[in-house]
């Protein structure tokens, strides 16, 4: 029998397998690259650029209006902004000031808003001009004092309108002051920060919210040392990377990562951010195109948007120096096709599949950059560990064999905002003397330390005994050219206990027909086993997505479970 197996001896990437870290803050490890190039762009916003020098500055102004508000050591400040210079300032400004980032996406609900708000207890909160009504709403029910106002209209007049039109006016009047972005700098003039809170690498400095283990709602502790060796990790993993080079910055800064790899990890290492406030694949595609932009990081349904764009036909793409897929599971038929989409504009490089968690900040391994093997998630970073557990057992298991993936390495969260039963669950201290975090997420590895992703284990399908993994289902169907995307959930059933249900979005021009589902089920048979196949398989014109455009499960479960309930009437 294999042995089991934790980390390959020698990387097949050739690539180390130790750092030594920075244990300074954030926003220390932007400053040091700040003085090494201060003349170089740090970021790019709708045709406006910014010098690492001139950021360093705006993030003291901002650090200094904090103050004056009162904002210290481990305070925490609401940032609910789309992707622009202002964000990018206040998460800095935030971090200079000892206080920790609460990270929340700017088109909350108001019951989300009042969560947010109150689990990480923050006094100030920052979002566009036109959504402020809805902090408004909620804080007669929070600690919320003051609202500071970003009018992102007098940039970009068209994306504020859009984010303007889904929140409603706020009713009547409450205690909580509302500050101007340009008056907050005045503050920040008029009271320069002259003093430094002196934070270590290990004290928490962001808050990012994920549903963990068991699909509740939890905000996740993260420490400086947490990004900054993440980023560390990236970049020794992709040692193509030069200062100066341009990520294209389209994922969201509440998501570990769009704010991980695609913004602290550039700045802490002089690259250029090119900042899109909403991830629109047209959008997405014509920055892409105009920047030049060397490395691009995304999610499967953004890909395979960016496919179907007609007027990306002949563009050049021979900038690319990294293109990278996360967040969900990239299909072998969908990587061979954005393969050859590259290859045929001019691009030297193929599509590298990563795998994190929110609780190890975002990715914690990625598919080598000359060294595919299909189905792999890919090798973990620098100083990152991975092990197979037996969910019942918590023995490790032989290579090949599927349990319950568990990482540990210098990127592990602090752990779960006021949930400390639930973090004693997810982080286990084992002989080693490593902090392991148990991901909820099955898979495998081979001998030479290659993960191979399987599901979660709460989707996992359970049928007649047979364990059947949605991911494997979805894999299977994605590959026909019929099919654009797919979503496998389980469906109770009183015999077999579950059985698999498949909703699929077909390609363009492929109707909607009996036909084509005999043809789906055909294919099925051919690479399933029979406890495995789909019971339906239903089409739909769009599968539900979340915040950050991944596959959303949960609501196609939820419907199936409403149609389920017994007419109430």
């Amino acid at each position: 029998m294999p042995k089991a197996k934790t980390q390959p001896t020698n990387r097949p990437d050739g690539l180390r397998t130790h750092m030594e870290y920075f244990e300074g803050s954030l926003f220390e490890a932007v400053e040091q690259t700040a003085q090494r190039f201060p003349n170089n762009i740090a970021c790019d916003f709708m045709g406006r650029s910014i010098t690492y020098k001139k950021l360093i500055q705006r993030i003291e102004t901002c650090a200094g209006a904090l103050r004056a508000l009162g904002i210290g050591e481990g305070d925490r400040v609401t940032i609910a902004l789309p992707n622009c210079p202002q964000a990018v300032c206040m998460f800095y400004a935030v971090n200079l000031v000892g206080a920790i980032a609460n990270m929340v996406h700017p088109l909350s609900a108001e019951k989300e808003l009042a969560f947010y708000l109150k689990q990480a207890e923050s006094t100030v909160a920052v979002t566009l001009k036109q959504l402020c009504p809805g902090f408004e709403a909620v804080c007669p029910n929070t600690g919320l004092k003051t609202i500071l106002s970003v009018n992102l209209g007098d940039i970009l007049p068209f994306y504020a309108h859009g984010f303007g039109l889904l929140r409603k006016k706020a009713n009547g009047s409450n205690r909580t002051s509302v500050i101007g972005w340009h008056s907050f700098l005045r503050l920040g003039r008029q009271h320069p920060c002259t003093h430094r809170t002196k934070r270590s690498g290990n004290q928490p400095a962001v808050i990012l919210y994920s549903g963990g283990t068991t699909g509740v709602t939890k905000g996740i502790l993260l420490s400086n040392k947490n990004f900054n060796a993440l980023s560390q990790q990236i970049v020794s993993a992709n040692p193509m990377f030069r200062p100066g080079d341009k990520m294209l910055a389209a994922l969201p800064m509440f998501h570990g990562f769009g704010l991980g790899v695609c913004i602290h990890t550039m700045l802490a290492h002089g690259g250029r951010c090119i900042l899109l406030p909403r991830l629109i694949p047209k959008k997405f595609a014509k920055a892409l195109v105009k920047s030049r932009c060397n490395f691009i990081a995304g999610v499967p349904t953004l890909y395979e948007a960016l496919l179907q764009l007609p007027h990306m036909e002949k563009a050049d793409l021979s900038c690319l120096k990294g293109v990278f897929s996360g967040g969900d599971s990239l299909s072998p038929r969908l990587k061979a096709r954005l393969d050859q989409f590259l290859k045929d504009r001019n691009a030297a490089v193929q599509v590298r599949e990563g795998y994190g968690t929110t609780e190890t900040v975002t990715a914690c391994c990625l598919t080598p950059e000359q060294v595919y093997r299909q189905g792999s998630i890919g090798l973990p970073f620098a100083d990152n560990y991975i092990k197979i557990i037996d969910p019942n057992t918590q023995n490790e298991l032989p290579c090949g064999e599927t349990g319950e993936i568990w990482m540990a390495g210098p990127t592990v969260m602090l752990g779960y905002l006021h949930h400390p039963e639930e973090t004693a669950r997810t982080l286990i201290d084992r002989s080693d003397s490593r902090k392991w975090v148990r991901t909820g997420d099955l898979g495998s590895m081979d001998s030479d330390g290659f993960v191979y992703f399987k599901g979660r284990i709460k989707r996992m399908i359970v049928s007649s005994g047979y364990n059947i993994y949605p991911a494997q289902l979805e894999n299977v169907l994605n590959e026909h050219p019929y099919v654009q995307t797919s979503c496998v959930i389980g469906l109770p059933d009183a015999y077999k206990m579950q059985k698999p249900k498949a909703f699929v979005k077909l390609s363009e021009g492929v109707p909607p027909t009996e036909q084509t589902r005999n043809t789906l089920m055909e294919h099925c048979r051919k690479h399933l086993a029979k406890y495995a196949l789909p019971c339906e398989i239903e089409f739909r014109s769009q599968l539900p997505t979340t915040l950050v455009g991944k596959v959303a499960y949960r609501i196609l479960e939820q419907e199936e479970s409403a149609k389920a309930q017994p007419d109430a009437r």
